[in-house]
């Protein structure tokens, strides 16, 4: 299988280069040229299999050259019971939400309690191979951008790999306190991390013009280095977070919760849109999938989008209690504007330039109509959002993070205008204690502590829900890192911290 960019179809690349590269020259995204298709069979043997025998399976159709060994080995290291918390990485909580059923698919039990973990827990051992692939002997430079979990699981997953050095820029205001010292406590002798001055739309536009920027290149290249991303705009960062679809849906027929071939709805809090782009990849493989709910909190660029077919980006921006979201260019959308246009790399390269020159682009009819029978787009604002928590706390006993929360919420407003009650996926992509402010102040009228770990140990002793033990350990980690710099320093700062002059 080889790969597409979504501005130039005429570029033409292998799995190991899409993933090793990262980002095409021109800026594209790398897509598949095509998908394997499963039937209701092959899907009924994937449910026979546990979580990493779904990985390799799906990860072997889209990674035509690698070995199965090297798939194999992958899996294996990536999606481990001392990693995760148990053999299935991404287990089911079913939950009875008034009087529709949520299955909440918690992608949080790794390492950095965020379901980035998913996918950056293998990235580093696939990266690594493809770098070998196609460009052996080069070292790999980490480049991310961050709105705050994808920058710690991204440090956790490359720490001290050999030939790797990763840099995580992050908004100096923008991400939770737990999220700030997650990134500024890491381990590991090729991490470094730079807050920016900024949110997080200036540094991931940052991060991309460093990436393109020819003369950085060159500069790398002459000391035997090349950039490649650890963010969802790289191949193999989406596609492990296609599996995780597929095996929620095997893990409900196993327990009788949907029937052979039913169909699914899935909603998904997202920003940057990997994640719930990973579910449309899983849908036109053969995933029975009804509608996809993208939500979104106050910053709704996506839900705009989704209603009108007009991204706007010129709009206010909105620091909220739901940080991993708060972006307003949403990379991965050009992945999914370019399989809705089939592949009309020259309407995609123009909505992206109008983005970019003028901040807003509108999609045409034909793709919007296809927008319409397969997306509902919702937001949800801080408020609600701890309205959502305390309510499911309190009827369900069921504590979730305020991505989460977002994610409910509008799911329950898809079901009130819709009266959908196809059984759902909701995706739950955080632990609630990496928010823990806002979620104690969610279920408990009591007065907050000033202390970030004491407001963990008073929303443990109020909820009995246990704190995972990686943040539990960050109470008494030394910072590392604390400097921060101008969005206009980016390119120096990682040549100063390449000590490349």
């Amino acid at each position: 299988m080889n790969y597409n960019s979504t501005r130039n179809k005429n570029t033409v690349v292998s799995a190991s280069q899409a993933i090793a590269q990262g980002i095409s020259d021109e800026g594209g995204l790398f897509v598949p040229q095509e998908l394997p298709k499963y039937s209701f069979d092959d899907i009924k043997t994937l449910a026979t299999m546990d979580y990493r025998g779904r990985a390799k399976k799906i990860l072997a159709d889209f990674l035509t050259d690698f070995t199965e060994e090297e798939i194999n080995e992958s899996v294996d290291a990536a999606y481990t019971a001392e990693k995760f918390g148990s053999e299935n990485p991404a287990p089911i909580s079913y939950i009875q939400c008034g009087d529709t059923n949520m299955s909440v698919l918690e992608l949080w039990h790794g390492p950095t309690s965020a379901f980035k973990d998913m996918a950056l827990q293998i990235l580093p051992h696939l990266l690594t191979k493809s770098v070998k692939k196609t460009y052996n002997g080069k070292e790999a430079v980490i480049l991310v951008a961050t709105s705050g979990d994808t920058g710690k699981a991204a440090l956790e997953g490359f720490k001290d790999v050999n030939g790797t050095k990763i840099m995580v820029f992050y908004p100096l205001n923008g991400v939770s306190p737990m999220q700030k010292r997650q990134m500024a406590t890491q381990q590991g002798n090729n991490v470094n991390v730079v807050a920016i001055k900024g949110n997080f739309d200036d540094a991931q536009t940052g991060v991309k013009k460093i990436f393109t920027n020819k003369e950085i290149k060159d500069k790398l290249a002459e000391n035997n280095m090349l950039f490649s991303s650890a963010n969802s705009i790289n191949w193999g960062r989406l596609l492990p977070q296609i599996v995780y679809y597929f095996s929620a849906y095997c893990d409900m027929l196993n327990e009788g919760k949907i029937k052979d071939g039913e169909k699914v709805n899935v909603a998904v809090p997202t920003g940057n849109f990997g994640n719930i782009l990973a579910s449309f990849y899983a849908m036109n493989m053969g995933l029975p999938v009804n509608k996809f709910i993208c939500a979104s909190n106050s910053n709704n660029v996506l839900t705009d989008f989704i209603k009108t077919g007009t991204y706007d980006k010129k709009r206010h921006f909105y620091t909220t209690i739901s940080p991993s979201m708060d972006i307003l260019v949403s990379s991965n959308l050009e992945r999914l504007l370019y399989h809705l246009t089939d592949g009309d790399d020259k309407r995609v390269a123009k909505w992206m330039n109008q983005l970019s020159t003028e901040g807003s682009y509108t999609v045409d009819d034909d793709v919007k109509a296809k927008i319409d029978e397969l997306f509902f787009g919702g937001f949800c604002d801080d408020e609600n959002t701890k309205k959502t928590i305390g309510d499911l706390y309190k009827n369900e006993n069921y504590l979730c993070d305020t991505h989460t929360a977002v994610a409910v919420n509008v799911y329950n407003q898809y079901v009130a205008q819709t009266g959908d009650k196809t059984p759902s996926i909701i995706a739950s992509t955080a632990s609630p204690y990496k928010f823990a402010k806002s979620v104690l102040s969610a279920v408990s009228d009591e007065t907050l502590p000033n202390d970030e770990f004491a407001m963990v140990d008073e929303l443990a002793a109020v909820t009995k829900c246990p704190v995972p033990a990686p943040l539990a350990a960050l109470k008494d980690a030394q910072e590392r890192f604390s400097f921060n710099c101008e969005v206009s320093e980016m390119p120096q700062v990682v040549l100063n911290g390449l000590s490349i002059k």
